[in-house]
């Protein structure tokens, strides 16, 4: 699967289902996991994943929040659905459109990417999604 630059429901992000081209594009360590964007809600229950009862109406409702449960990262996201590659894929590994600490630079995105999808308002860098540790018991915000 190629990489997407494209504007998600938080900031410009790359989006792909090969983490590793990822990986060689940010220069992250790979000790640093992705986040896992699904389309909705039966999209992450169909890929076998399992959020506490007490917590599946906050995961259901959320909106720009990214959450973890035991080591994995997911976020919920309805994103802008103005490209049929973006409707086909149940699920992306998905990371801010920069290298690995550095902030937004169009032609350096522009340069990594295979696909651009672009909209009327154009390619914007926002605020990160806020992110959640969780399980049965504690609710913990980490950003």
């Amino acid at each position: 699967m190629s990489v997407i630059l494209t504007q998600t429901d938080t900031t410009v992000g790359f989006l792909s289902q090969n983490s590793r081209e990822l990986y060689e594009i940010k220069s992250r360590p790979q000790t640093k996991p992705f986040i896992k964007v699904f389309r909705d809600f039966k999209s992450f229950i169909n890929d076998f994943k399992r959020v506490p009862n007490s917590r599946k109406n906050l995961v259901r409702r959320s909106k720009k929040t990214s959450f973890i449960i035991n080591n994995f990262s997911f976020r919920v996201a309805l994103l802008p659905l103005n490209s049929q590659i973006l409707r086909d894929a149940p699920w992306f590994y998905s990371t801010s459109a920069n290298r690995s600490g550095e902030r937004f630079d169009r032609d350096f995105c522009e340069s990594k990417a295979d696909i651009i999808v672009e909209n009327i308002e154009l390619l914007v860098e926002n605020a990160s999604s806020k992110l959640l540790r969780i399980n049965s018991k504690k609710l913990r915000r980490l950003r």
